[in-house]
């Protein structure tokens, strides 16, 4: 590469390049957010269904408080508020923990939802028949809830991988990170974060479209 003063010459490859390496970093970010905001909303869930004493409330206080602050302000918070607490924190764990939390409380409200959206008889249906909670779930009103969620789930999960580019802004290097420096050593912000744009639509309209096939063929068999 040909250096001037101040501006790197870098070919279309090399900014392509440089920002697939980053691209990997948005998607383990995204997997790590979504699945553990999976796991901790699918709890969430469970525990305010099955009446846990204080399961209601602790839910509804924390989708409120995700719900109800910017996801930049709970970055922020999980990266220096770690930090005051003794803790070498890295910014990807930061960045880790704070998209957990806030797609927990996304997701448990969302999967709440189809789950309440299921008529009220079906539910007296099965109790008729005896089956505990996890049978309920299992049997009957979990098939119908998964075909209401699919849509909305998936729609989250773009969400997810497009919120990641907030993590740049306490230092991790993922794709909107790499396309500002790649633009502050090439000064050709244009064609830089044209291609970052192209990239996370790569990323995100294949999700969007699986979600749309999978609905149609649950509909099908339904």
């Amino acid at each position: 590469m040909a250096r001037g003063a101040e501006v790197v010459d870098f070919s279309l490859w090399d900014i392509l390049r440089n920002l697939l390496l980053a691209a990997r970093w948005t998607v383990a970010l995204s997997l790590v957010a979504f699945v553990g905001g999976a796991l901790l909303g699918g709890a969430l869930l469970l525990a305010r269904l099955a009446r846990w004493p204080g399961a209601a409330t602790f839910g509804a206080v924390h989708v409120a408080l995700f719900q109800g602050t910017p996801l930049l302000m709970q970055l922020f918070l999980a990266y220096f508020g770690l930090a005051l607490l003794g803790w070498n924190v890295s910014a990807w764990m930061a960045a880790s923990v704070a998209l957990t939390l806030y797609s927990s409380a996304y997701l448990s409200e969302i999967w709440r939802g189809c789950f309440m959206a299921i008529p009220r008889g079906q539910w007296e249906a099965a109790d008729s028949l005896a089956l505990s909670l996890g049978e309920q779930l299992r049997h009957v009103i979990g098939p119908q809830a998964l075909r209401l969620a699919i849509a909305p789930t998936v729609g989250f999960a773009v969400q997810v991988v497009k919120g990641t580019a907030l993590a740049s802004v306490i230092g991790f290097v993922e794709l909107t990170k790499a396309g500002s420096m790649i633009t502050n050593a090439t000064f050709r912000p244009f064609t830089v974060y044209a291609c970052v744009a192209l990239m996370y639509f790569a990323l995100c309209f294949p999700l969007s479209w699986w979600s749309r096939v999978l609905e149609r063929k649950l509909q099908r068999v339904h």
